[in-house]
């Protein structure tokens, strides 16, 4: 793509955070789990301007409140993560535990407390190992470099690998880019996050403007994906910016709009990965929404159906069950007028005027058996529209849950 002297190539890459120039990370095992990685560190070797958004859930974990801290003041220059423990609902010694990480990190990178994120994933009320956490952060940071991989990994609770993207783009000439990394498989919902995400750019740009540009990003990724309905304690999508690419500053205009599209090409990319490796899932669904009265009416449909377990389970079992969808859509909450819907598979359609299409349901189910899936929903009361991604549940979903501790590393 090139518009007016920029030009933006999304690219998949090992190096997430560590593609943009001055930034590298480092991901260790230091004692949170029993065997797997869980410790992350990324820090730039200049100062940044710093972006976040984070969980609505009421239930904050201590590090999600720390760091929502930090945020206000526009500034960071690193972010340090462990998974294994979320260090959740640990009263004032989690607090505590969550500062003195990012002591520990300021201390080994020398920068200020007060650059530094925190962010924890894992299992919710246990107080953190910091005994694990004061020999492990040092360690990191002396093994900070150039590969992203060890970083993504470390963050990973039921995961099945390390999710990460990069984009390149060129303004006036410097070349600027931005990199990513995520976690998440379960307790994926759209509540201004919906798993941990760090991003890194070395595009040269004011704190708001990078505040702006990442709200866009998540509102069109983020936050139109789906697991399983259900909200962490401590989701956050952070961002960091270096301005090491020279660049003139990103105030507006097209540059703007350039950086904005890489940086949301980012996070799409990181969310679709969170989608497909959905806990115990085999298939992704897009469902997109037409001709409802209201955007938010529209939202309230893909919404209601994305998290329904009835369609969820239809669509593992390649089931054209047109009753549960309308039985769905109808409980949403949105304007509906039952003889107006028509659903669509793929390109069969199902539901006409309300109605089923009984000769279409052969080539809907063959369209569910496959691994991406397109799901259709026209209302006939307006213009509003909406999509959202999801997975399909299986027995797998429950097995995981059913044992999350050790799915997850921290006793295995």
């Amino acid at each position: 793509m090139d518009v007016a002297g920029v030009s933006v190539t999304l690219l998949s890459t090992t190096g997430g955070v560590t593609a943009p120039l001055g930034f590298r990370a480092a991901g260790i095992h230091c004692g949170v789990k029993r065997r797997r990685p869980d410790l992350a560190v990324v820090a730039s070797d200049l100062a940044c301007v710093a972006a976040g958004v984070f969980t609505s859930n009421r239930v904050k974990a201590a590090p999600v409140r720390y760091s929502q801290e930090v945020i206000a003041s526009g500034q960071a220059r690193a972010i340090v993560a462990n998974s294994g423990n979320a260090n959740a609902c640990t009263g004032p010694k989690g607090q505590r535990d969550a500062e003195e990480m990012a002591r520990l990190v300021a201390r080994s990178i020398q920068v200020a407390p007060e650059e530094v994120l925190v962010a924890s994933t894992g299992i919710i009320g246990e107080l953190l190992p910091m005994d694990a956490l004061r020999r492990g952060i040092p360690l990191a940071c002396e093994h900070l470099g150039q590969s992203g991989e060890g970083a993504a990994t470390a963050i990973l609770t039921t995961d099945s690998g390390p999710k990460t993207a990069a984009a390149t783009l060129e303004i006036d000439g410097a070349p600027v880019r931005v990199g990513g990394m995520a976690k998440g498989a379960g307790m994926i919902h759209p509540k201004l996050a919906t798993t941990l995400c760090f991003l890194t750019t070395d595009a040269r740009l004011p704190a708001s403007v990078l505040d702006s540009a990442l709200r866009t990003a998540v509102a069109g990724s983020f936050n139109r994906i789906t697991v399983d309905g259900d909200t962490s304690t401590n989701d956050c999508v952070l961002a960091l910016a270096n301005g090491a690419a020279g660049n003139e500053p990103i105030v507006g205009g097209v540059a703007l709009r350039r950086f904005e599209e890489a940086l949301s090409g980012v996070t799409l990319d990181l969310a679709m990965q969170v989608v497909r490796d959905g806990e115990g899932a085999t298939k992704v669904a897009e469902i997109e929404v037409t001709g409802a009265s209201s955007r938010s009416d529209a939202d309230l449909v893909a919404y209601r159906l994305a998290n329904s377990l009835l369609v969820k389970t239809a669509l593992h079992g390649a089931e054209p069950n047109w009753g549960r969808l309308m039985a769905a859509l109808g409980s949403a909450g949105a304007e509906i007028e039952e003889d107006r819907v028509q659903i669509f598979v793929g390109p069969a359609q199902i539901v006409r005027d309300g109605l089923g299409v009984e000769a279409s349901l052969s080539a809907a189910a063959a369209e569910l058996r496959g691994s991406e899936i397109e799901l259709r929903i026209e209302l006939g009361l307006g213009e509003g529209s909406a999509n959202v991604l999801t997975c399909d549940l299986s027995e797998e979903y429950v097995r995981i849950n059913g044992s999350y501790a050790a799915e997850a590393g921290m006793v295995s």
